[in-house]
């Protein structure tokens, strides 16, 4: 995907008109907003669903989280099917010698332009064109000569020195500068957008996380015998308890920890657990049928005479029960959401105010938003200025993808 988005604003810039380059490269930078939106919405409504899910054996687990990967994979294969019937760009041609096809490109563009404008009749005509400097082609090698993979490894040579002469020349008057600092500006809205966009997420778990352990319900010293658990147990921790003869018939174990505690002669069946340990337990003649209780959930535990059968293994996690899951899924949807007014201001704007004064501009105010982020305390404020945030940047991004694009003649872009 890194190697597709610069390509595709060098390529798009090519057969756009000066004066409209910056507003058309806005509006092209609103579907990456779109796909972030597609990619949370997708996520948002497939992964959840644990009933999605179907087992081959006990280790290979296909749950909705391998959906959605493939409904993210379909925008991508739907590209490569749509650039089939795009035209090359009329100025790559022209560098590399080929003007009867870059002619037939500007035709069709002149002519569906026309066709637009109400003037179908209007003829393409053009006098003489201006060839630019043709880069340099690959060494051509007769087919005679030397054996095939010599004649492999010299083309792959030439290729590779050719992609570093053309890097290398980034470096060279008159760019070097406009590289440098661009490099510098890339690096800067790369880092924060990207490390708070990994952080918010985070976070919001992180005050979930701290409200849910506030909650936890402690019991000590319990002694249950002959009981049959058919219940689930959430938020808790047992400490010097023993359980004797006692049954754990289909029930879920979420956020549970055991410690200290006595098991014996008890049955363990159909149980499905989440952020469940026994720590420093000890298991006397117990059996485990059909759960998925492995055994790095028994931490400094020791097992005397016990049985497994079935044990589930793989992500057995139930998203029905984790709450949360929904929660992150959902701010990641609203900020990207947030992005659209954004988008819409910076492309109405970009060729107005100027490339430079948005960019500064949008990034000056996007980091004063990131200084509010110290007196976030709440869920609800830390959402409100991920929003706000992802607002403000997004006008740094397309104003420095229009101002990479134009800063480069085609042969460096």
């Amino acid at each position: 995907i890194g190697g597709a988005v610069p390509t595709v604003f060098s390529y798009f810039s090519e057969v756009l008109a000066r004066e409209k380059r910056g507003e058309h490269l806005s509006w092209l930078c609103m579907f990456w907003m779109i796909g972030g939106i597609y990619a949370s919405a997708m996520a948002w409504a497939i992964i959840p669903h644990y009933g999605w899910s179907f087992s081959m054996g006990s280790a290979y687990q296909f749950h909705s989280w391998r959906v959605f990967v493939i409904v993210c994979a379909l925008p991508c294969v739907s590209s490569v099917v749509a650039l089939t019937f795009m035209p090359e760009s009329p100025r790559f041609l022209l560098e590399v010698g080929k003007h009867d096809e870059a002619w037939m490109i500007l035709k069709q563009i002149h002519d569906t332009n026309m066709r637009a404008r109400g003037q179908p009749e209007k003829v393409f005509t053009v006098n003489r064109i201006k060839t630019p400097k043709q880069i340099d082609e690959l060494i051509e090698i007769e087919s005679d000569t030397g054996t095939w993979y010599r004649r492999c490894f010299v083309r792959i040579r030439t290729e590779l020195y050719g992609i570093w002469l053309t890097f290398m020349r980034c470096f060279n008057y008159p760019v070097k500068d406009n590289t440098i600092k661009l490099t510098a500006v890339w690096f800067t809205l790369s880092f924060g957008y990207y490390g708070l966009s990994v952080w918010f997420p985070d976070v919001i778990k992180h005050l979930q996380s701290d409200e849910y352990a506030s909650r936890v319900k402690h019991f000590h010293n319990e002694e249950v015998s002959h009981f049959v658990f058919n219940f689930t147990l959430e938020n808790q921790i047992h400490s010097n308890g023993e359980y004797i003869n006692d049954r754990f018939i289909m029930m879920k174990f979420k956020s549970v920890t055991f410690e200290d505690s006595l098991f014996k002669n008890c049955v363990f069946e159909d149980i499905t657990s989440l952020n469940t340990y026994f720590r420093n337990c000890t298991f006397v003649n117990t059996t485990f049928h059909n759960t998925d209780l492995e055994q790095y959930k028994f931490v400094d535990s020791e097992l005397i005479n016990c049985t497994f059968f079935h044990i589930r293994t793989g992500c057995q996690i139930s998203f029905d029960d984790d709450y949360s899951a929904y929660w992150i899924y959902f701010v990641n949807f609203l900020g990207t959401l947030a992005v659209l007014p954004g988008n819409i201001v910076s492309a109405l704007l970009m060729d107005r105010i100027g490339r430079l004064t948005m960019l500064g501009g949008s990034m000056v105010l996007s980091g004063i938003s990131c200084f509010f982020l110290w007196f976030g305390t709440s869920e609800s404020m830390m959402i409100g200025m991920l929003c706000l945030y992802n607002g403000l940047t997004i006008s740094a991004w397309n104003s420095l993808d229009v101002i990479t694009v134009e800063l480069y003649p085609t042969d460096r872009r």
